[in-house]
């Protein structure tokens, strides 16, 4: 993904909501799936963005995965052909008649993967 332009309002908004108090990975993680469970409205329609032109689909999203799946990024689940899938949220394209607060922290995520930020997946010590 290409690097966003700074956005000093999204980035204080980042950190008082997403991130604040989070000193580690850990924490950040756990930060942002809190502050994307509580903000984002399901179900919504979407667009589900394939990295092969023409193949992106239109989607439902109904929630969002276990805190379990979302250890390297936030996954939302999606319905598709009678299925539910988890998919990265960073592939997630809210319709433009989405709610506004589910829109801004969708944009919130994408905007923070965009500079460049990401979780770091911790091996368990043996």
């Amino acid at each position: 993904m290409a690097r966003i332009e700074r956005d000093p309002e999204r980035e204080e908004r980042i950190t008082m909501e997403a991130i604040v108090d989070c000193y580690d990975e850990y924490e950040v993680a756990a930060g942002w799936y809190c502050y994307i469970e509580d903000k984002l409205n399901t179900p919504f329609t979407a667009t589900w963005v394939s990295k092969n032109p023409g193949k992106s689909k239109t989607v439902q999203v109904v929630g969002m995965a276990s805190s379990d799946e979302c250890e390297r990024e936030l996954m939302v689940e999606i319905e598709l052909d009678d299925g539910i899938f988890s998919v990265p949220l960073s592939m997630i394209e809210p319709a433009t008649d989405t709610d506004p607060e589910t829109q801004q922290v969708i944009a919130d995520w994408q905007y923070w993967i965009g500079q460049g930020n990401e979780f770091e997946v911790y091996a368990e010590d043996d």
